[in-house]
């Protein structure tokens, strides 16, 4: 058998599917869904190679969970796939789109058996229900619902997107070139995800998994005078602050680590490095509201976090109740699921010379569970 190439196109935008958690990030199990669908390809030992294109910001965090090769997608689902046919070198390649979620593995072999028919091998539907354009029906034999994976020969589909024309799949490009497209037998199990409501089509994928996640932060910085100190995004009445490349929120900077490394996402200064001028004096809580955004894009939410504040001084007694309330706000989640505890040094260290401020800090994570929202006819 010829060699082929898998891609797998992921680096759409989700709007169809209207939800702060991308659809590609839902969780069967303990396996994003992205990855899911990639291991099942994977599975059938029929590829040499397989490709996920997706957007950059979360390839660096799809490397952490598999070995594929990742591409950074286009503007356009042809520019996407574009972008990874400059890594293809078989005579074959398989394009699919991640959110067609469970396509049978008998599928996948019937169009590579019908490899040296066309050009392009499409896997279609009929249709059954009656059909009008406009005011006129329409004869449904003669109408066919195509379906992703397709396979194309190698050179022939990068000859056909060298082109300022968009089509919508790899076998309108290869139509259009003048070659020969070839239909094969689909199949409804290969429903693609692109509304909420087609969870409940797709029976390939389990409910999320209810295990927790933890990570650990810890931050520390020195005192600087003439400088406004924030603490947990709360102004603290001093006349120093923190020296730091941003508003130096060390209370804030912990517990960004903490929610990175219950994700695995790294840590603060891989997303907000502070070699970059982009963050010169940022505010931290616009820092923490963005991780916030990124971990319940990608599948995840906060159950609690704690922390301990290291400090001889200021006196923080005072200002712990707006600590607590400030961050529950920019984590989305209750006050009391907030812990702050602040404790000086016995003016041992650094600390206890008032030169400046531990944090120690701890987050708890779960996998977000949209099978209970859709059975509770939630949006997601």
């Amino acid at each position: 058998m010829s060699k082929t190439t898998l891609v797998l196109l992921g680096a759409g935008s989700s709007s169809r599917f209207k939800s702060s958690v991308k659809k590609q990030w839902l969780y069967s199990g303990e396996t994003p869904l992205w990855l899911h669908v990639a291991q099942r390809f994977e599975a059938t030992g029929l590829f040499e190679k397989i490709i996920i294109v997706s957007s950059s910001q979360e390839i660096h965090y799809m490397k952490h969970f598999a070995d594929f090769t990742f591409v950074e997608g286009g503007d356009s689902r042809q520019a996407s796939l574009s972008h990874a046919l400059k890594h293809v070198e078989s005579d074959y390649i398989m394009v699919s789109d991640i959110a067609r979620c469970c396509v049978p593995e008998a599928m996948i072999r019937r169009i590579l058996d019908a490899k040296e028919k066309a050009a392009c091998i499409v896997p279609t539907l009929p249709v059954t229900d009656t059909l009008y354009m406009e005011n006129t029906p329409i004869d449904r034999e003669k109408i066919r619902i195509i379906q992703t994976p397709q396979l194309s020969v190698t050179k022939v589909l990068k000859e056909a997107l060298s082109t300022d024309t968009l089509y919508t799949d790899e076998s309108s490009a290869i139509a259009a070139l003048g070659e020969m497209v070839y239909f094969v037998e689909g199949s409804p199990l290969a429903h693609k995800l692109t509304v909420q409501s087609d969870l409940e089509k797709l029976d390939c994928i389990q409910p999320p998994s209810s295990s927790n996640l933890v990570g650990f932060g810890i931050d520390i910085h020195p005192f600087e005078e003439g400088k406004e100190m924030r603490l947990c995004g709360v102004t603290i009445d001093v006349d120093y602050g923190f020296k730091a490349h941003s508003d130096g929120d060390v209370a804030i900077h912990a517990l960004i680590d903490a929610l990175l490394g219950a994700a695995g996402m790294g840590d603060i200064g891989e997303l907000y490095p502070d070699t970059e001028a982009a963050y010169a004096g940022a505010d931290s809580t616009k820092l923490l509201a963005d991780t916030v955004s990124r971990i319940r894009a990608y599948g995840l939410e906060i159950g609690n976090v704690d922390m301990t504040i290291m400090a001889q001084a200021p006196r923080l007694l005072p200002y712990k109740a707006t600590m607590r309330t400030t961050l529950a706000s920019l984590l989305g989640i209750a006050p009391n699921r907030v812990n702050i505890k602040a404790t000086t040094a016995e003016k041992l260290g650094f600390v206890g010379r008032k030169e400046g401020v531990t944090v120690h800090a701890v987050a708890n994570l779960h996998y977000f569970n949209w099978k209970q929202h859709l059975n509770n006819g939630k949006e997601l």
